[in-house]
């Protein structure tokens, strides 16, 4: 099954100053939803809690990409892109 995956208004900002590709993001998404599949994926993720439930957190380096899984419907919404210190503000 293929995933629809969304990206928020200020997810798709954030990407566009900092010059980073759309593509780049869809591959960690595809990494995440195979290391989900039970395969043996090195991928940085976490379930979030408290004013972020329902989301997981990606970590790559210092980016962190926040987003929600909607397992039944096969989407994936990414609420928000943002360096380490600012993405959770």
């Amino acid at each position: 099954m293929s995933w629809r995956i969304d990206f928020s208004a200020a997810s798709l900002k954030f990407l566009k100053q900092n010059n980073i590709k759309e593509n780049f993001v869809i591959d960690k998404i595809k990494l995440v939803l195979r290391k989900f599949k039970g395969e043996n994926i090195n991928i940085n993720i976490k379930k979030l809690s408290g004013e972020w439930e329902g989301f997981y957190r990606i970590r790559f380096g210092r980016l962190r990409i926040i987003i929600e899984f909607q397992f039944e419907r096969n989407r994936a919404y990414i609420e928000e892109i943002d360096w380490r210190g600012n993405v959770y503000k």
